[in-house]
């Protein structure tokens, strides 16, 4: 397989030298540093959709409102040539997926006006009026999407549970709600952010016409999502684990199911056969083919490469077309023209646009180099609006046509005008062993050479993730409060091939310490730190891995470990993971010499560093728990520490003083055990 790279560098230099006058204009009209109120007023662009006629492209914005100390999300459209932006839902309720009509007259969305409402879907004539109310289904809407004639609309709905209807037959008799015990029977039995899970499931729905009954078109215990429309509106192919056992494996398959007929002649085939995900289905042009991603290895788990694949919508042979290319691709579409597949593709610090050529195998990055592209969306004239970050700017919106890239979106350039943001520099040097790690280093605002500066290794979650070359907003703070910033992408790491994310498997702590570590003589090496004040973080397996390095080192200063593991026996049953420690650890009760091994709480009389623990607690992906018992045992032994827990938040946070306080609490405890002031 080839790739060609003449196209990409093109668009790489007009997009570097776009991203460039911002700096430069930043640089030259700077006033100051960056703040935790500045971080908290940037705005987040999403989820870009041209229209058919191709004259607007429709996105959202989320915005902290720190009057009601939450998130609100509204719905914009900017012209195609930057110069005109339009809100289009109002600021007292949050809205969120827009999408055209295929005639362009109506954008549907989602949205719930009221705190005691379901999210529903809403629909807003383009030529002026109200939005109205398009759905009223009991227990809300999670996605839709229209028809390809525009007639029908197909929906994704959660099952209304047992305890919800009993509870909405309390309220109707009582009008109070009195809560019920949770009954549980499912192996995988809960989730971040829902709580306990019952036998409810999500299942697909088609509706014709506004207040409509929405009729069923999938059934039985699976859950079912990622719906796509054929091009002829005849059929929608789906992702759903239908195994014997779905809570015991991923095996997700793409399955298709008619759009026409009766309820009894729904009954959906299964297209794919490989015992691994596979997912994000997009048919082609003709209708006849389907591209998805596929895991061909699922014996690894999350380390295993994720490919571009194809097959015929009827069921047959599936071809793997990025075999050779080891690197994780994501959200597959054919071309306008049916001859290539565009997708983004993870690779080296960098997420880049990519086009398959169907006939010669050739991959090209139309957007690529020091950019990544969170997501975009393929116009039917070809033009492509692309969801793009660097260094210097959160996302914001570019329109790819041809050879040409420009940037329609500047939500928050004014902001970033008047701030002087850090200098981002990627690096790579050797670990321990010789390998290979990149990383990148944050610099102060008028940063001295000659001069060495209080350091923070920061490190990422995952393990599987990878810091990219994008706005990253922790590090920028720090840097500008006077710390170098370190950010390596260790083993365990996407985006270098699958052997180095493997390369931590059943053995954590170890090679991506060794990495971290490097990254961190690299810099006092390099002339950036200063060896006598270092710190060290992370949040998730960020905070996993700090828990590593302070059982192992006493050259940090200072640690911040935010929603970390500490003892992994303990999480068996109690977090959402129980068939990924299965997978990779084996069963508590027959391989407990690993989970022990690998556990760092078993390593805690070694500590020294004073350190900051906090968690969310309401978090079931990595459970508070594990910060008590961290807490616990370096109080215990009179290490400095204090443990924050933030009330009603998951594992990732969204109340915007929550956010702030964290902030500050990052920052107290960097200045008195890093700096020393």
């Amino acid at each position: 397989m080839s790739v060609d790279l003449s196209v990409s560098r093109i668009l790489t230099v007009l997009l570097v030298l776009n991203l460039g006058i911002l700096g430069c204009s930043q640089e030259a009209d700077a006033q100051r540093s960056l703040t935790i109120d500045d971080i908290l007023a940037l705005k987040r662009v999403a989820d870009p959709q041209i229209s058919p006629d191709g004259h607007w492209v429709a996105y959202t914005v989320t915005r902290n409102d720190l009057k009601k100390d939450a998130e609100s999300t509204q719905i914009f459209m900017v012209s195609r040539d930057g110069d005109e932006v339009v809100q289009l839902t109002a600021n007292d309720y949050s809205a969120s997926s827009p999408r055209w009509s295929p005639d362009g007259k109506i954008l549907g969305f989602l949205a719930a006006k009221t705190e005691e409402e379901k999210t529903q879907v809403w629909t807003l004539d383009r030529r002026g009026g109200e939005a109205q109310q398009y759905t009223n289904v009991p227990q809300g809407v999670s996605e839709f999407h229209w028809s390809p004639d525009g007639q029908k609309m197909l929906l994704v709905i959660k099952d209304q549970s047992e305890a919800e209807r009993l509870l909405a037959e309390q309220k109707e008799k009582r009008k109070e709600e009195i809560p019920l015990p949770w009954v549980i029977d499912r192996l995988h039995f809960k989730k971040d952010y829902v709580g306990y899970l019952d036998r409810s499931r999500t299942h697909l729905y088609l509706v014709e016409g506004r207040d409509a009954e929405p009729l069923q078109i999938t059934f039985d215990d699976y859950d079912d999502s990622e719906p796509v429309w054929s091009p002829d509106g005849s059929e929608i192919a789906f992702v759903s684990n239908r195994t014997e056992e779905p809570d015991r494996n991923n095996n997700t398959d793409i399955w298709v199911v008619s759009a026409e007929g009766s309820e009894k002649t729904r009954t959906a085939r299964r297209v794919t056969t490989n015992p691994g995900s596979d997912y994000s289905p997009a048919w082609s042009r003709n209708g006849k083919t389907l591209a998805y991603v596929t895991v061909t290895q699922p014996e690894i788990l999350w380390y295993a490469t994720n490919h571009l694949a194809m097959i015929p919508a009827s069921g047959g042979e599936a071809r793997v077309l990025t075999v050779d290319l080891d690197r994780n691709v994501r959200a597959p579409v054919f071309d306008v023209e049916g001859d290539a597949i565009w997708f983004r593709l993870e690779d080296s610090g960098e997420n880049h646009l990519a086009r398959l050529d169907l006939a010669t195998g050739e991959i090209a990055r139309p957007i690529s180099g020091e950019v990544s592209v969170r997501s975009f969306n393929l116009h039917s004239g070809g033009a492509i609006a692309a969801l793009t970050r660097a260094p210097n700017h959160p996302e914001e919106i570019f329109i790819l046509e041809g050879d040409s890239l420009n940037q329609l979106t500047q939500t928050n350039t004014e902001l970033l005008s008047a701030l002087t943001l850090a200098k981002v520099r990627s690096v790579t040097f050797p670990s321990a062993d010789g390998t290979e790690i990149e990383g990148f280093i944050y610099t102060p605002p008028g940063y001295n050479p000659k001069k060495t500066y209080p350091t923070l290794l920061r490190i990422h979650g995952g393990p599987v993730g990878q810091y990219d070359i994008s706005f990253h907003a922790d590090a920028q703070l720090f840097a500008a409060n006077g710390y170098v910033v370190v950010m390596a992408n260790p083993r365990g790491s996407s985006g270098y091939g699958q052997d180095f994310s493997l390369g931590i498997f059943q053995d954590w702590g170890n090679l991506d310490y060794q990495d971290v570590m490097a990254a961190v003589d690299y810099a006092i090496g390099a002339g950036y730190a200063d060896a006598e004040r270092l710190g060290v973080g992370g949040w998730s397996y960020g905070g996993m891995l700090t828990n590593y390095v302070i059982t192992k080192t006493n050259r940090f200063k200072g640690a911040i470990t935010g929603a970390s593991e500490v003892l992994y026996v303990a999480n068996y049953g109690h977090d959402i993971y129980q068939q990924i420690w299965e997978a990779e650890l084996g069963l508590p009760w027959e391989n407990r010499e690993l989970w022990e091994k690998l556990s760092p709480f078993n390593a805690l009389d070694k500590v020294e560093t004073p350190t900051l623990i906090l968690g969310g607690k309401e978090d079931w992906n990595v459970p508070i728990m594990n910060s008590e018992q961290l807490y616990q045992v370096l109080r215990r032994r009179g290490i400095a520490t204090q443990l924050v827990v933030y009330p009603g938040e998951f594992h990732g946070f969204r109340r915007p003083s929550f956010i702030r306080d964290r902030y500050e609490r990052y920052l107290d405890w960097y200045a008195t055990y890093v700096k020393g002031g």
